[in-house]
């Protein structure tokens, strides 16, 4: 698998896969399946939970991996896309990859990523070349086992490559309609694609057409589904100081008195089914001591994350209408009942007039902005569904995240409060500038 005497440093490494940003997302396995097979098929080297969805992924799998690790196990994790840094998509052990890991990663893929490209007279994407990049590092780190997050959809996405014992959908809403299809139950259809034969499948609540797909993809594929609320639900549930207690009745197991340090009930249920997806991995009941101590070591950067205080500041990554209904419900029941300032960028291709729609008597004041993306709207258009969408709310505008989150500032006194939202990158942008 290495390639020392080729190695790139991390800035060359970084600059290596930038060079593919543009190609964008381009369906199909043909090629990342090719990239693989030519470096020697590292992602076949651990068993896998793989975790599908349109909202909750990364919780998911961030909670699966820390369950995994504190049985004693050594997991690698892959998520997307990242906030800050690109190597935040790689830990192992619950650790982001060092940047000279990570650049050790990119040079082990890059001869054979030259390779496929003159082999097929294409180029491979951004995502493959990172998916790719992940499995080598993992191999490179002998994991015992490996979460990973599909990056859009299910069916096409790179990951799917994966044969992985464990499959888990989180829950189905519509988002990447362009892509995945205009209603849950063919989004769902797309996503159910990451279950193989010899599987299982842990799901969390869904919707009766999208739970009905779910039953024919197993019973086609001889699978067993577990599903929250039916095989497996969650008891006693309380808030409790930053996030919430709870018991598990899992399949294999009960566990006592969890700790989740996350805010939004809705964080709960993805923690439910990482256990649970947890307990399928290993086939048995687990240790109640490493589920408390996974589980209460769970960190999500950009979740109702609360990154200042006086004025306090929280960043969210709610980027569809259902994860921006969960922001709002959260703000409402679990924090203050202060005035908001609203910093919201959205792309394009989503209904931002359905996400605007939750901020409704929460937002006091809102200022549209965008990050640096092709697929970014303009602020200018933002303000004009922000006024049709929150009549009588002062709204301006800023080019760029930084300056929005000044105005903000000014706008803000020390007993109000500004949230962050709209997309993860805007989210990942003013963490940037927010947090140390």
């Amino acid at each position: 698998m290495s390639s020392r005497d080729c190695r790139l440093n991390y800035d060359e490494a970084v600059a290596f896969l930038d060079r593919h940003i543009e190609l964008g997302w381009k369906p199909g396995l043909e090629r990342i399946r090719r990239l693989v097979e030519i470096m020697g098929s590292p992602h076949l080297g651990y068993p896998a939970i793989h975790v599908a969805g349109t909202n909750g992924k990364t919780t998911t799998t961030r909670a699966a991996a820390s369950i995994v690790d504190c049985l004693g196990l050594r997991t690698g994790t892959y998520t997307s896309p990242h906030l800050q840094r690109i190597e935040e998509r790689f830990t192992v052990g619950g650790e982001i990859a060092k940047p000279e890991d990570f650049a050790q990663a990119v040079s082990d893929v890059a001869p054979f990523v030259d390779l496929l490209e003159r082999e097929r007279g294409e180029r491979a994407t951004y995502f493959e070349l990172t998916t790719a990049a992940a499995f080598a590092y993992f191999a490179n780190e002998a994991v015992d086992a490996a979460v990973v997050e599909v990056g859009m959809g299910g069916r096409l996405d790179a990951t799917n490559i994966l044969d992985a014992g464990v499959a888990v959908l989180t829950g189905v809403s519509i988002d990447h309609a362009e892509y995945l299809g205009d209603t849950p139950a063919e989004i769902a259809g797309e996503k159910l694609e990451i279950v193989k034969p010899g599987s299982v499948l842990v799901t969390g609540h869904l919707d009766r057409d999208v739970a009905a797909v779910a039953d024919r993809k197993t019973a086609a594929t001889g699978v067993h589904r577990y599903s929250l609320g039916r095989d497996f639900r969650v008891e006693d549930l309380r808030m409790s100081v930053g996030g919430w207690a709870f018991d598990l009745d899992g399949v294999h197991g009960y566990y006592e008195d969890l700790y989740l340090p996350l805010h939004g009930r809705h964080q709960v249920a993805n923690a439910a089914i990482a256990v649970v997806a947890v307990e399928q991995l290993l086939g048995r009941p687990l240790a109640l001591d490493a589920v408390q101590e996974g589980l209460a070591a769970v960190r999500v950067p950009a979740r109702i994350e609360v990154v200042a205080r006086s004025p306090l500041v929280v960043i969210d990554g709610a980027h569809n209408p259902e994860s921006c209904q969960a922001l709002a419900r959260t703000l409402l029941e679990e924090l203050p009942p202060v005035a908001w300032t609203l910093v919201i960028g959205a792309f394009r291709d989503k209904d931002i007039t359905a996400m605007l729609v939750p901020f409704a008597g929460l937002a006091a004041k809102v200022i549209a902005t965008a990050v640096d993306h092709d697929r970014a709207t303009r602020p200018d258009d933002l303000v004009r569904l922000i006024d049709r969408v929150l009549p009588g709310v002062p709204v301006s505008s800023a080019a760029d995240v930084a300056r929005a989150l000044d105005i903000a500032r000014s706008w803000t006194a020390e007993d109000e409060a500004i949230l962050v939202a709209g997309s993860l990158y805007v989210a990942g942008e003013a963490r940037s500038c927010l947090v140390s």
